[in-house]
């Protein structure tokens, strides 16, 4: 048996009729960019989440970088992130000029609240929450603490489409929530897409600005803006997928129940779920003293694995101008050093969970 880290084309099989109906609809209507689907899916998706406006874009990454644009901060201004997250998260703050100051992370994976005052300066300016892996961070405290010092916060939800915290959407508690619709995530586009949420009307007339060369109506430009704007047919093919999400995530957590309840948790360390968060389990993550051992295995075996990330921000070579070493953030790097994602993804056979559990529990 082969067994890919992921494999796209079976959540596009679940629903073939309907994302081929609405591309061709797209198609022949002879509207293609900032028409009729996006505004249909700004609207479906910010009552998703929870918020009062969504802004559909190119990118996560754009999502990331707009949104501290929008907020105002540049050089000499600071903002916390944990360290073991995508080197995106980071490219957010530095493409404007900004100093990302890494946090280590909780037994969670995501940004250990209880390391963010230590981190506070007079230069600190938001806080960037990273759900990494699609569960919810632990957005009481962090919200607390953003409050007590005025911080302003920015959610990265590029893999936390509909996890939550005390039953509350992640992309719903900060000034601005970012997405990806990246077609590996939860809620996946067929190319690149991203979007903005936010309850702040001005924020949200911004980036809708922004977005498009910064121009409030055609050829008269307010701002000098970029170009990032969500396609029509992403957008309709999202809307068609929108609709399936609940089943969708039922899928996936069926499965990662599996893992958790039949993999060998004396031979791996396995995920942990928060008491008050859920996870959507964009990917399932052990972690393994002997990672790079088990991937040559699991690849004689057939089955595919995914590390994420091998290598953290503060140590990759983009960011060797901040001038951190090896050592510097051990929790960090002992997660990059063991981590390791399974196969999970849409249409997974239970054949195939079978076959990865045995196996992982033969090594």
């Amino acid at each position: 048996m082969n067994i890919m880290a992921n494999t796209l084309d079976r959540g596009y099989f679940m629903y073939q009729k309907e994302f081929e109906d609405k591309a061709l609809e797209v198609l022949r209507s002879g509207w293609y960019v900032l028409g009729r689907e996006v505004s249909s899916f700004e609207a479906e998706f910010a009552d998703y989440i929870g918020c009062r406006h969504c802004v559909g874009l190119a990118s996560g990454l754009d999502a990331l970088w707009i949104a501290f644009r929008i907020l105002g901060f540049g050089p000499g201004d600071e903002v916390l992130v944990q360290g073991n997250t995508y080197i995106a998260s980071v490219m957010g703050i530095t493409i404007n000029g900004a100093t990302p100051v890494f946090v280590e992370p909780d037994a969670y994976y995501n940004l250990d609240a209880s390391k963010l005052e230590e981190k506070i300066t007079d230069k600190t300016k938001a806080i960037l929450v990273v759900h990494l892996y699609g569960q919810a961070s632990n957005m009481g405290e962090i919200m607390r603490i953003a409050g007590k010092y005025h911080l302003r916060v920015v959610e990265d939800c590029a893999q936390s489409h509909g996890a939550k915290f005390h039953g509350r959407m992640t992309g719903s508690f900060g000034d601005i929530g970012c997405f990806s619709f990246y077609p590996s995530k939860n809620l996946g586009a067929f190319g690149d897409a991203g979007a903005i949420v936010t309850n702040d009307d001005r924020i949200a007339e911004e980036v809708r600005i922004f977005r498009n060369y910064g121009s409030e109506k055609r050829y008269y430009n307010k701002v000098v803006g970029t170009n990032s704007r969500l396609d029509e047919l992403q957008a309709g093919l999202l809307r068609v997928r929108l609709r399936h999400m609940d089943e969708l995530e039922q899928q996936k957590r069926g499965i990662c129940e599996r893992y958790l309840g039949e993999l060998d948790g004396e031979k791996f360390e396995l995920p942990k779920v928060r008491e008050d968060a859920t996870h959507i389990w964009h990917q399932f993550v052990i972690r393994s003293d002997r990672r790079d051992e088990l991937v040559e295995y699991l690849k004689e075996k057939g089955i595919g694995s995914i590390i994420h990330y091998p290598i953290p921000p503060h140590l990759s070579e983009a960011y060797r101008y901040l001038g951190f070493q090896k050592g510097s953030f051990p929790i960090t790097e002992k997660y990059a050093d063991s981590v390791l994602s399974l196969p999970l993804y849409y249409g997974m056979k239970e054949e195939e969970q079978s076959y990865v559990i045995e196996w992982m529990n033969r090594f």
